[in-house]
């Protein structure tokens, strides 16, 4: 996958005095099925996570409140995006590798994976990620 595959979807928003809402259906405002959602919370000051690819599983991720980065990287481009907007949520798909960090207090990250958890399906050593999508980069 390229890292131009990772990009920011616009999700329905509906206006109203009384609260905003949004809604996110599977096969239509993302490109697959929803079978997984979990969310990050709570993340210190300073701290990152992710640090990992996944083989098969595609996953959206939306900062349901504050903000925070993430780092992309395909094995040839590095690309940083900047969450910050319930209603904008960025798509990855498979074998890109992801970095969340810059968490602002009181930050909230929901992931929506297109497959149940699977420790298999998960590339955590970087060095196994660039040999997977056959990079000679080191980056």
């Amino acid at each position: 996958m390229s890292i131009d595959s990772c990009k920011i979807i616009e999700l329905p928003k509906i206006a109203d005095p009384r609260g905003n809402l949004t809604f996110i259906e599977g096969n239509k405002h993302i490109p697959y099925e929803i079978k997984r959602v979990f969310y990050l919370y709570d993340v210190p000051g300073g701290a990152d996570r992710a640090g990992h690819a996944l083989k098969t599983c595609h996953q959206f991720l939306i900062a349901m409140s504050g903000s925070f980065d993430v780092v992309l990287y395909d094995g040839k481009e590095k690309k940083r995006v900047h969450l910050n907007r319930s209603y904008h949520g960025l798509y990855i798909p498979p074998l890109i590798w992801r970095e969340i960090d810059n968490f602002s207090s009181g930050s909230v990250c929901l992931a929506l994976a297109s497959e149940l958890y699977e420790e298999n399906d998960y590339l955590r050593n970087y060095e196994e990620f660039l040999l997977a999508v056959g990079s000679k980069n080191k980056s």
